[in-house]
């Protein structure tokens, strides 16, 4: 079987259904168990790194299709997107099955906060892009298709500026997509986990500065 036979037959894989197949709100919403969730398989497939360290090279063939993460904590796993709206398009959830944002933890909350702030940065730098969306969408109604809850982080090129002014960038299925080109994918992911590793390693940097150098009031 080939590889888009598999991602056919493997559908409930796609992990940003959402963003892309047609939604009609009078369907009733999805079911999914914890053990048949796609993302929960890509969470227990790559288990916990060291965000600072990460290690290289990283194997990104442990699921099928392959899944390309960035980063991978006892509470959270963040990948690209295999159907991505723009390049760099990465999606953050909890590492526990939470089907939508109320079910997540308190500390789970403030971490998955944090680490949005953290991948957003990587992003700009990854990508040179500097604007960027992140969406996050709760039940069928809200257009959400795999209910484990999940962030999307997609950065936005500027298409004026370069007299590209036919295409758009929407939220719900109306943008250019393609499938993540596997080759392009390892690269990105690589830098990812790079600049994660240098925004961490300057922000700790800056905390030991501040301390050795205390300002005064």
């Amino acid at each position: 079987m080939d590889r888009r036979a598999a991602r056919s037959q493997h559908h409930h894989h796609d992990q940003s259904a959402e963003m892309h197949s047609s939604f009609d709100p009078s369907l009733p919403p999805p079911t999914v168990r914890e053990e048949d969730c796609p993302f929960c398989a890509i969470a227990a497939a790559h288990p916990p790194f060291s965000a600072i360290n990460p290690p290289h090279p990283f194997p990104s063939n442990l699921t099928e299709p392959a899944s390309f993460v960035v980063l991978s904590t006892p509470t959270a796993i963040a990948f690209l997107d295999i159907l991505p709206l723009s390049h760099g398009h990465l999606l953050l959830c909890t590492r526990a099955h939470r089907p939508k944002l109320t079910d997540v933890t308190n500390p789970e909350a403030r971490e998955l906060g944090s680490y949005i702030r953290l991948l957003s940065a990587a992003l700009v730098r990854a990508t040179g892009i500097a604007d960027w969306n992140v969406v996050q969408n709760n039940g069928a109604a809200a257009a959400q298709v795999v209910p484990h809850m999940h962030y999307h982080l997609i950065p936005r090129p500027e298409i004026r500026a370069s007299g590209r002014y036919r295409e758009s960038f929407t939220m719900f299925g109306r943008g250019q997509r393609e499938e993540l080109d596997e080759d392009e994918a390892e690269h990105l992911a690589e830098e990812l986990r790079q600049q994660i590793a240098d925004i961490l390693r300057e922000e700790e940097d800056e905390r030991e500065r501040r301390k050795k150098h205390p300002q005064k009031l």
